[in-house]
């Protein structure tokens, strides 16, 4: 596993379907260092901090093979970044990417966190209002990591996966639980006795609109 690219964004705005928004969603990679902290790379820019962004999203992933199945369907090839993610990953690993996995990229250590919900944003970037669908459909949702050890990182290096002990639910587990009609009562527990579970049920209740304890 390799970190293929570093992306950073600086606040712009977007012309979108409901109006012009101010963003760090377009993110280009970088060649120099860059400085991991608690709240993400030096340099970038979270704009709306109500869903993105914070200790919990302190950074957001993308893999180069979900890069690849996307540039198949879609037809095109689309360059690190368009996703909005922080880092690029060669791939997320033979196993699925659970909540609790850890991540050391040199002397950084990240720590999975939860899904991306896709936005209406993503979907202008795409230049597809449709792709929001298409995201919840094909469920490559990269995913939120937290920072457990801050430092500096280069594109190129290796990464090292430290899976969890703990009976945590997968990242495409919770994505798909999120954003079906009803939600399953086994990995919504599971999410919740997560490292994050208070997040996960903040994000739960705001879905389905009930208490979920």
């Amino acid at each position: 596993m390799k970190l293929i690219s570093i992306n950073i964004g600086q606040q712009e705005t977007l012309d979108t379907p409901n109006g012009q928004v101010q963003t760090g969603i377009i993110k280009k990679p970088v060649s120099t260092a860059v400085v991991v902290t608690e709240l993400g790379l030096e340099g970038d820019a979270i704009v709306d901090t109500s869903v993105h962004g914070g200790l919990d999203q302190a950074l957001y992933l993308y893999s180069q093979e979900d890069y690849d199945w996307w540039s198949e369907r879609l037809g095109k090839t689309l360059s690190p970044g368009i996703f909005g993610e922080n880092l690029t990953l060669s791939s997320f690993g033979d196993a699925p990417l659970m909540i609790g996995d850890r991540l050391q990229i040199g002397d950084v250590i990240i720590e999975i966190s939860a899904p991306r919900t896709p936005c209406f944003k993503l979907a202008t970037r795409m230049g597809n209002p449709a792709f929001i669908k298409d995201f919840v459909q094909a469920a490559r949702t990269g995913a939120y990591a937290r920072v457990i050890k801050t430092g500096e990182i280069t594109a190129g290096g290796n990464i090292v996966l430290i899976k969890t002990t703990e009976d945590f639910p997968s990242v495409t587990d919770i994505f798909k639980t999120c954003h079906s009609k009803t939600p399953n009562m086994e990995i919504v527990q599971k999410a919740l006795a997560s490292p994050l579970g208070r997040y996960h049920k903040n994000i739960i209740q705001g879905i389905y609109g009930r208490n979920i304890s």
